[in-house]
């Protein structure tokens, strides 16, 4: 793991088996962003989730330029970094604790939340026959 990048998917890995044992039926999805796609990370992405991998170079291709509509990329990710940094973690243990206790605090009342949202975001999607959506970007 010689690359930040590829300690940060090796942790993210760590994470999703912490909470999830079985990972045979979960899909990792990111975006196709430079860091996220390097060769080392995308192995080990490829390596835990064969062909369950919605990325850049992955088995699943991520559509360049789609719009952040899921609910990981218009909640979840920015809701957990305000918490995970709001105390400034001065070394990786500390940011490890904080984004393994924010996620477990994460309440099923808060998903259904987001899942609503989301479920309303496709259907004003379905209504507008896939064009552009200034009011929902």
């Amino acid at each position: 793991m010689a690359t930040s990048t590829n300690k940060t998917a090796a942790f993210g890995v760590k994470l999703i088996h912490k909470y999830n044992q079985d990972v045979q039926e979960l899909w990792f999805q990111q975006d196709g962003a430079t860091c996220h796609t390097a060769d080392d990370t995308i192995d080990l992405l490829k390596d835990r989730f064969s062909d369950r991998l919605i990325s850049r170079f992955g088995p699943v291709n991520w559509s360049p330029r789609s719009c952040d509509l899921t609910p990981l990329d218009y909640f979840l990710s920015g809701y957990v970094k305000s918490l995970v940094y709001a105390d400034k973690p001065q070394t990786l243990v500390h940011l490890e604790d904080n984004i393994c206790r924010v996620i477990a605090d994460i309440r099923p009342q808060m998903l259904e939340k987001v899942i609503e949202n989301w479920t309303s975001r496709l259907d004003y999607i379905r209504a507008s026959r896939g064009s552009h959506m200034p009011e929902i970007i």
